[in-house]
Parts: C-alpha cells; structure tokens; sequence
C-alpha cells in the first residue's frame, strides 16, 4: 500500500510540472523561475510553494557602532606604533610594535568588509582626525600623540607603553559595552571578533606591564 501511495504521489507531482510548463509555452511565456512542486495527499493535487529566501544576516545597532569605533581605535594604535621604529632602541618594543600592527592592521580590513558587505558605512582610517570626531574608549588625544612623537628612548618606551594601556584598556571597555547591550554581539563574526580582541588586548596589556 505505501508503494502505491509513493508511486501516486509522485505521478501527481510530474503531472502538475507538466500542466505548469505547457500552461507556460500556450501563452507564450518561459516559466518565471524554478518551480517547487509538493505533492499531495493520495487523491489530492499537489501545489506550488514558493522557494524560503536565505534568511538575511542579523545584527543590532550596536554591532555596527562597535564595528565602526572600532576601526578608528585600531587606526590610532597603528599610529603610535608607526612612531616607535625611530624612537626606541629595545627589541622587545618592536617586537611588541610589530605585533599590533599586523594583527590591527588585518582587523580592520576585516572590520570594512563587515561593513561594505552589508552595506553599511565602512569608516576611513582617517574618520578620527575629521573636525568634531567622538574619540572612542581609551583613545589618546592630539596633545598626548605630540607628546609621544617628541620623546625618546627611555622616556619614549615608557610613555609608549602607559599611553597604548589605557589604549587597550579602551578597547575591553568597548567589547564590555558590546556585550551589555540587548541583541548585540549575536552575529557569529561579531562575536568571534570581540571575544578575539578581548583575549588579545589583556595579553598585550600583561605583557606592556612586565616591560614597564
């Protein structure tokens, strides 16, 4: 009985195909797209469902905001380091230099294709320096990058390092917001990307402390 079940069921299914696509050449009109046909019950006439979209990427306001703050944080950090090469005489500063640099450089790159890919504003490294710009958590201020740019050696080392902790400091304060918010941080790649920065800004911060 089941055999014959299936074989109706799948004789009704070719049937309405069949009626679609000669109802479609009698008025002279390809069918619109493809058809998705599901049978019916035994005596019944299948239907025409339409096909489910893929569901469209979710994120919240605040996922953008942070993605947005985010790259001009990381820009101003790239900036400090820039500095360092001809300020410092410590390995171990440019090592640490080297590092934020490649990993906050690819991290923005990421951060715009984010953006980009949902048609959203990706900001340039620059956004910081316009007239009026919200400094984000932790970010230095003209007076202090000056500062920073004038020293040397010893007194650079040092003030390099206080100044990129409260740098970082900055940034766990943004992953911490993210996270407080309701509906945030629930895009996969949001969440990997702040949990990521989290991890990896404390280690830096650990490792800044132990060369200060």
């Amino acid at each position: 009985f089941e055999v014959v079940v299936d074989m109706l069921r799948h004789d009704m299914a070719v049937l309405v195909v069949l009626s679609l696509v000669s109802g479609a050449c009698a008025t002279g009109r390809p069918p619109a797209g493809p058809q998705v046909v599901q049978p019916g019950a035994p005596g019944q006439p299948g239907r025409v469902v339409s096909p489910t979209p893929p569901a469209a990427p979710k994120y919240a306001e605040a996922d953008v905001k942070f993605m947005q703050g985010m790259i001009g944080h990381h820009a101003q950090a790239l900036e400090m380091t820039a500095l360092l090469p001809s300020r410092t005489a410590t390995d171990a500063m440019r090592l640490l230099a080297k590092r934020i640099e490649v990993s906050q450089t690819d991290e923005i790159r990421m951060m715009q294709r984010w953006l980009e890919s949902r048609g959203l504003e990706a900001p340039s490294v620059h956004a910081h320096h316009a007239p009026g710009a919200t400094l984000m958590p932790g970010m230095i201020t003209a007076d202090e990058m000056s500062r920073l740019a004038e020293a040397k050696g010893v007194a650079f080392d040092r003030l390099f390092l206080e100044l990129m902790t409260k740098h970082h400091e900055g940034a766990l304060t943004m992953v911490k917001e993210l996270f407080a918010t309701p509906g945030a941080g629930q895009d996969v790649s949001i969440f990997s990307f702040a949990n990521d920065v989290d991890i990896d800004q404390r280690m830096e911060i650990q490792r800044m402390g132990a060369l200060l």
